[in-house]
């Protein structure tokens, strides 16, 4: 049966769990057409333009 030999202190435990929780950004990437960050394989909300075409009709202010 495996047991361990001795008792993993909670520094050790921790290092260990740290990586599980880290925090990643989304995938961001500019806009081709107005230069906006936008999420991957989405509509950019400031043109409405996605792969090229205009998808979403976009009031400006």
């Amino acid at each position: 049966m495996a047991v361990p030999k001795k008792k993993v202190s909670k520094a050790r435990r921790d290092k260990r769990r740290s990586s599980t929780w880290k925090l990643e950004l989304p995938g961001m990437t500019k806009c081709p057409k107005c230069g906006e960050f936008v999420l991957n394989h989405r509509v950019c909300k400031a043109c409405g333009y996605y792969d090229g075409k205009e998808v979403l009709k976009v009031e400006s202010k």
